[in-house]
């Protein structure tokens, strides 16, 4: 592969991520991972070594990018502070657990658990009720520090914010309203993948047949191409999201979720078909 082609791709990558991210309040690590996975096997890295690399660099790219959606849904009133907060420290710890016990597990085990949580995730939002809610939520502080710690192992365990488990939670089992679900959300992602950056630095400092410019497992190659086409992209999604109605971002949130849990856990192989 020609690294020109190896960089647009990349390019190309960052900046859906970075409009997914910024509309939807997640982290956009299930369409960085695969494409990462794939462009470092086909240059002949190790599949293990890759999807490590893959996971963290998508943190890495994550943090900016959420930074810069977080800022943009903050001035449109859409985070709720107290409880971003709550959250976000939890969720830093449980992104620390969730990147250490990745390290060390193999890769086809951890496509179908993301695979698993995406579809359970989606399937969750399409059958509860969409009830209007108006009011400011009431929920106790127990309840973010738990869920907080959740959709932080889920970002370290497999690379993503945690948007696809944080959106649902505080939408249907949270009662946000969808706009500061996702804006929330996006606030919660920059505690989450702190977490796992840092583990997955110091878990991949020897480890073997890592790309060049590497730090651990984060390549900056990848870590710059991606993200210097997200972050700007994220904000451009922060304006998009504030202009649809409830009802469509949550369905589009849904099929989202349902076509990447089908790509994770292998069903489009299975049935031969070239999506």
């Amino acid at each position: 592969m020609e690294l020109v082609v190896y960089i647009l791709i990349l390019l190309f990558t960052g900046a859906f991520v970075g409009f997914a991210s910024g509309l939807l309040g997640i982290g956009g690590g299930f369409i960085m991972v695969p494409v990462q996975f794939f462009l470092l096997t086909a240059l002949g890295s190790d599949p293990d070594t890759a999807l490590r690399v893959a996971f963290a660099t998508s943190l890495a790219v994550i943090l900016p990018t959420a930074l810069s959606g977080a800022l943009g849904h903050w001035r449109r009133g859409a985070v709720m502070v107290v409880p971003a907060i709550l959250l976000g420290l939890t969720g830093l710890v449980g992104g620390i657990f969730g990147a250490g016990i990745s390290s060390y597990t193999p890769a086809a085990i951890l496509s179908f658990i993301f695979g698993l949580l995406a579809l359970g995730s989606a399937l969750w939002m399409l059958m509860s009720r969409y009830p209007d809610i108006n009011e400011k939520p009431s929920n106790s502080k127990e309840s973010y520090l738990f869920w907080g710690f959740l959709g932080g192992f889920s970002s370290g365990l497999l690379g993503i914010g945690g948007g696809v488990v944080m959106v649902p939670l505080l939408n249907i089992l949270l009662k946000f309203p969808i706009h500061k679900a996702i804006g929330t959300s996006t606030a919660f992602i920059i505690f989450a993948s702190i977490g796992g950056i840092i583990t997955y630095i110091f878990t991949g400092m020897n480890a073997t047949g890592l790309p060049p410019y590497s730090v651990g497992y984060v390549s900056l190659i990848q870590f710059v191409a991606l993200a210097g086409t997200s972050i700007p992209m994220a904000r451009v999604g922060v304006r998009a999201a504030h202009k649809l109605p409830d009802k469509e971002l949550k369905y589009l949130f849904a099929a989202l979720l349902i076509y990447i849990a089908l790509k994770m856990m292998g069903v489009f192989q299975w049935l031969n078909l070239p999506l």
